[in-house]
């Protein structure tokens, strides 16, 4: 086998091939109230010599038996046991409540994504306090006024994370409207928050350092020129 991953502990992509990747099956057929159901066990070692960290995922599906032989049917449940979410690692830069709800949304994404998606509408508001400085009590009205400030793309995609986020923060007027968020809608909020995690703070942070280096590099040659040139003391030239 060869599969393009992402190690969730370096981030580092690379390729799962057989020589870092475990299966194991089980194959339960005792008599039950749910029928026949197959466990599979997965280990992926990240082949980065600097982690070799090794994730282990479960799933259960039905199974069926062909001639003997059983036969994997449709998929149940699936656990991401090792690490325990999807969440990715982020420096220590970015503020520890936004990294924490950030963790939380990841997860309970399975479980509950309307609280998921809670979680990354809370988040989003952190964000947008902290790092725009906008604050104004109501989420809305600090998107509205960060409108003129991001592209349109990203502002529609802010706004859409706390439509959604909206529905598990606040009940309807009709208590008898139910409005469902499935995992795959709750997944895309976290990958906006991801997103712009990168892009406000990882980017922020690399930019100011890369100009700071230079600078430095800047007043190293500045003291070079000014400094004596060697063991006679006779000064360099400018």
């Amino acid at each position: 086998m060869a599969n393009e991953w992402a190690c969730p502990f370096c981030d580092r992509a690379s390729i799962v091939t057989d020589a870092n990747y475990y299966e194991d099956r089980v194959w339960f057929s005792l008599d039950n109230a749910h029928g026949k159901r197959m466990v599979r066990l997965q280990f992926v070692v990240c082949p980065n010599p600097k982690c070799r960290e090794f994730t282990l995922t479960v799933s259960m599906s039905e199974y069926r038996s062909t001639g003997g032989s059983p036969k994997t049917g449709k998929p149940l449940e699936s656990w991401q046991l090792i690490p325990p979410s999807s969440a990715k690692s982020f420096p220590n830069y970015v503020p520890k409540p936004i990294l924490d709800d950030y963790v939380e949304a990841c997860r309970i994404l399975n479980l509950s994504p309307k609280a998921s998606a809670t979680l990354s509408r809370r988040c989003l508001q952190g964000m947008v306090r902290d790092f725009w400085g906008i604050r104004k009590g109501r989420l809305i009205d600090e998107i509205l006024e960060l409108k003129d400030r991001v592209d349109p793309l990203t502002w529609a995609a802010i706004d859409a994370v706390r439509k959604v986020g909206n529905i598990g923060a606040h009940m309807e007027q009709d208590i008898n409207l139910i409005v469902d968020v499935d995992p795959e809608e709750a997944a895309k909020l976290i990958g906006l928050i991801e997103l712009l995690i990168r892009d406000w703070y990882v980017l922020r942070y690399e930019r100011k350092r890369h100009l700071e280096e230079i600078v430095s590099i800047g007043q190293a040659k500045q003291e070079a020129k000014q400094s004596p040139a060697g063991a006679g003391g006779e000064p360099s030239q400018p």
